[in-house]
C-alpha cells in the first residue's frame, strides 16, 4: 500500500536512505581502517542492525543490559554495552549473556570492578570491560589520570576481570560554534582518549580496543588518528533535523514521523495528530546542530512545529494553513530520532511512495 494509507502517527524510513547511509558511514570506517561498531540505541531495531553487521560492521553498540539481551536473541553476537554497569542483577544478566555471544561493558571506578569480580566468579569466561574516558562532555567517564591508574590496578588485582579497553564519547561536539571549533574539540578528545590508551600500555595492559564515539566529526569526514581501533557513531544510520544541521542538507533523513491534520482552528494555528509521545519534546539550541521548533515539516520549505502537547503538534504558519486541508498528511523530521525511536512499536520501511514492512521495534523500552 501507499504509505499515505497507514494510520497516524506512524514511524516511516526511506529504504534507499537507509541504505546509502549505512554503506557511506562503512566506508568513511574502511577508508580510516577502523572498525565500525554502530550504536543501535538510535534505532532500537535488531534488523537494522544486522543490515549494519552485514554491510561491514564490526559489532554494535547498546546503551542498556536490555537492549543488549533482545539484539543477542535476535542473532547479534558482538555486543558492547557503552554505559557504566552497577548492580549485581545487570552484572548477573550480563554473566549469562556472556556463556553465548562477545559482550563487553564500560566501567569508570573500583567500585565495579569489586562488585564484577564478585558476580563473575566461578564463570567460565572473564569479564570484558572497557573504561571510559571523560573528554568534556560532562558525563559519566575517568577524569584523573591517578584514579585510571588506581582503577587499572583495581582490575589487574581482579581474578575475574579482562581489560578490553578504554572508549569515550565527544557528545560536546554537538554545541560547537562552527564546524572549525567542532574539529578542535573532537582532536582534544581523540587526544586525550589515547593518552590513557599509553597510559595502560605503560602499566602492562595493552588495549586492544580504543573506541571513539558521536556522529557530527564522522558526518565531516575528519580524520581518525593512528592509535584509535574503533569508531560509534549511532545518529547516521537514520539522521535527523539536529544532525543534518551539520551538514547543510536535510538529503540523509531517513526517518520521518507521519502525522495527520486534524484542526485548523485559526487562520495561522495547524494542528496534528503527533506530540510529545510521538516526536519528543526535545531541541537543541546551540552551536552546528541548532535546530528551529520541535521538528521539520519534510514536505514544506521553512515549517517547523511551534510547540506540542502530549497528543498535538501545534503549528503557527499563514501560507501553510492555506496550503493543507484538515486530513492531509505530512511527514516531520525529528530533532533528535534517538528518543523517537523509542516511542514507537513499529517502524514503516517504505521505497518509492510504497510501504515495504513492518519493523518491530523489539529493543523500544529496554530501559533497565
Amino acid at each position: 500500500m501507499n504509505y499515505l494509507e497507514i494510520d497516524t502517527p506512524a514511524l516511516l524510513i526511506e529504504k534507499e536512505i537507509l541504505d546509502k547511509n549505512i554503506q557511506s558511514m562503512q566506508e568513511y570506517a574502511d577508508a580510516n581502517e577502523v572498525n565500525l561498531r554502530p550504536h543501535t540505541k538510535t534505532h532500537k531495531m535488531p534488523e537494522l542492525a544486522k543490515l549494519q553487521e552485514e554491510a561491514g560492521a564490526a559489532g554494535i553498540t547498546v546503551a542498556k543490559a536490555g537492549e543488549a539481551e533482545v539484539m543477542a536473541m535476535n542473532g547479534l553476537k558482538n555486543i558492547f554495552i557503552a554505559n557504566e554497569i552497577v548492580g549485581e542483577t545487570k552484572i548477573r544478566r550480563i554473566r549469562k549473556l556472556s556463556e553465548t555471544i562477545d559482550v563487553s561493558f564500560g566501567i569508570d571506578s573500583v567500585y565495579q570492578v569489586n562488585e564484577i569480580d564478585k558476580v563473575f566468579q566461578g564463570s567460565a569466561k572473564e569479564a570484558k570491560v572497557l573504561v571510559e574516558i571523560e573528554v568534556g562532555e560532562k558525563r559519566s567517564g575517568i577524569i584523573e589520570e591517578n584514579d585510571f591508574r588506581a582503577l587499572l590496578e583495581a582490575v589487574k588485582n581482579s581474578h575475574n576481570l579482562h581489560f578490553k579497553g578504554v572508549f569515550s564519547h565527544d557528545g560536546h561536539t554537538y554545541i560547537a560554534a562552527s564546524v572549525d571549533e567542532c574539529r578542535e574539540l573532537y582532536n582534544a578528545s581523540v587526544n586525550r582518549t589515547l593518552r590513557f590508551a599509553e597510559i595502560a600500555i605503560e602499566m602492562g595492559l595493552k588495549p586492544e580496543v580504543v573506541s571513539i564515539g558521536s556522529t557530527p566529526p564522522f558526518m565531516l569526514n575528519f580524520e581518525i588518528p593512528k592509535g584509535v581501533t574503533e569508531i560509534r557513531p549511532g545518529t547516521y544510520i537514520l539522521m535527523d533535523a539536529s544532525q543534518s544541521n551539520v551538514i547543510g542538507s536535510y538529503e540523509n533523513c531517513a526517518a520521518t514521523v507521519l502525522t495527520t491534520i486534524i484542526s485548523k482552528p485559526t487562520n495561522e494555528r495547524v494542528i496534528t495528530d503527533v506530540g510529545a509521545k510521538g516526536i519528543t519534546a526535545q531541541t537543541r539550541s546551540k552551536g552546528i546542530t541548532a535546530t528551529e521548533g520541535l521538528g521539520k515539516i519534510k514536505e514544506f520549505e521553512n515549517v517547523s512545529i511551534h510547540g506540542v502537547f502530549d497528543e498535538h503538534a501545534i503549528i503557527y504558519n499563514e501560507e501553510f494553513n492555506r496550503q493543507v486541508n484538515i486530513g492531509d498528511k505530512v511527514r516531520i523530521i525529528p530533532n533528535h530520532i534517538c528518543p523517537v525511536s523509542n516511542l514507537h512499536e513499529q517502524a514503516y520501511l517504505i521505497s518509492e511512495g510504497k510501504v515495504l514492512e513492518e519493523i518491530l521495534i523489539e529493543c523500544r523500552g529496554k530501559l533497565q
